[in-house]
């Protein structure tokens, strides 16, 4: 038996967010990021609405990229003391993530984080409020999801929470939240959402409606990612619906490794922490090389290449075309191309490259890759994607 669960509404369009104010409720807590909402005047636009829903409102701002574990109790303890029936969330990745947390210790003061990172154990939540989520950037899906990413800094470490319990009740994907996003964000969020789909078509767990979400994804993302990154608005609405799309797939199918390097290197690093969209760009063309050694997963990878029109006679000539296309993008989106040309440095790199590849290991999205790994093997892969070499093993 298969799981296949979404939200309950997903509202999608120019002006969508409208649709707060026939939201349900008495209170309305609204978790956000940094200023740009408020600057764009979008926060005063959902604040607005959910007080004609009736609502009374209060702001959890200022959530930081990567979300920390403190963020997450100081938000959970203003729920408490505000007691709302609806927690709403706008914003990318990081404000979704971190409020999907907070709800969870809002309902559970007694629980611990600790018991949070075992997947798939969260407590049943919605005893006391229900979850809207305002996607901001077009790449984490986070909207759609069963998943939230949360940073403990004290060690470095981005622990990926996942259970059905924290799919929204209602998404909104309204693209006009994106007009306003800067072109480095435009290329990061586009490549996740690429990797996303890429990685949910080859999961073990991959079904046929998964199968169907992630291959629309990539064929929209490959179509109009580009164009959006020079400022294409159409093509920045086709992306905001696509990593929708591919939210859905992999939600339901999971990740594979690309995703559990990128959890364990993005703040593991003192020469700067690497995006996670940029981290996920990086790897995935050496992750795809590693995985198309088990010879159905390099079948899976072909279906993909010939589905968005790639050239290639041979399963093998399909996989490289399919890993040069994404070098393609990352050349075009100004991504670097390995882990040395992003500026993390060779000593410190070879010195913590070992314990890094064994969190790798442990993350929540490596037992669902197609093909397993080990930690020594993970290091040596983790070189390739720093020197740039071939993957061969």
């Amino acid at each position: 038996m298969a799981r296949f669960t979404l939200p309950r509404d997903i509202y999608h369009g120019y002006g969508c967010i409208e649709e707060l104010k026939n939201l349900k409720g008495s209170k309305a807590i609204v978790v956000v990021g940094g200023g740009s909402m408020r600057r764009q005047g979008f926060l005063q636009k959902v604040v607005g609405y959910l007080e004609e829903a009736g609502m009374e409102v209060q702001l959890f701002e200022g959530v930081e990229p990567d979300p920390s574990v403190e963020t997450v109790m100081k938000g959970a303890e203003a729920m408490r003391v505000f007691e709302p029936d609806w927690i709403v969330a706008l914003g990318g990745g990081s404000p979704i993530d971190a409020a999907k947390a907070m709800w969870a210790f809002y309902e559970y003061p007694e629980t611990t984080f600790e018991d949070l990172i075992t997947p798939f154990n969260f407590p049943e939540l919605r005893q006391k409020a229900k979850f809207a989520a305002i996607s901001t950037t077009s790449g984490t899906a986070t909207e759609v999801t069963a998943f939230s990413v949360i940073t403990d800094y004290s060690t470095g470490v981005k622990y990926p929470l996942a259970d059905f319990n924290i799919t929204p009740d209602v998404a909104f994907v309204d693209p006009q939240l994106v007009t306003g996003l800067p072109p480095k964000q435009v290329a990061y969020t586009g490549m996740d959402a690429l990797t996303h789909a890429i990685e949910a078509y080859v999961a073990r767990p991959h079904c046929v409606y998964t199968d169907a979400l992630a291959l629309k994804a990539i064929e929209m993302v490959l179509d109009n990612l580009p164009a959006s990154y020079q400022g294409n608005m159409d093509a920045r609405a086709e992306m905001h619906d696509a990593q929708c799309l591919a939210g859905m797939a992999f939600s339901n199918a999971l990740l594979g490794i690309v995703h559990s390097m990128a959890h364990k290197t993005g703040a593991a690093f003192s020469t700067g922490h690497i995006p996670h969209g940029c981290a996920n760009a990086i790897y995935l063309p050496y992750v795809i090389q590693y995985n198309a050694h088990d010879p159905v997963t390099a079948s899976r990878f072909a279906e993909i290449a010939r589905f968005v029109g790639l050239p290639g006679m041979s399963e093998k000539a399909l996989v490289n075309s399919l890993c040069e296309k994404i070098r393609e993008f990352n050349r075009r989106l100004n991504i670097p191309l390995t882990l040395k040309e992003f500026g993390i440095q060779e000593d410190e790199f070879k010195e913590k490259i070992a314990h890094i590849s064994e969190l790798a290991i442990s993350d929540a999205c490596t037992p669902s890759n197609p093909r397993d790994i080990d930690a020594v093997t993970m290091e040596k892969l983790f070189n390739c994607t720093y020197y740039g070499t071939e993957v061969d093993f």
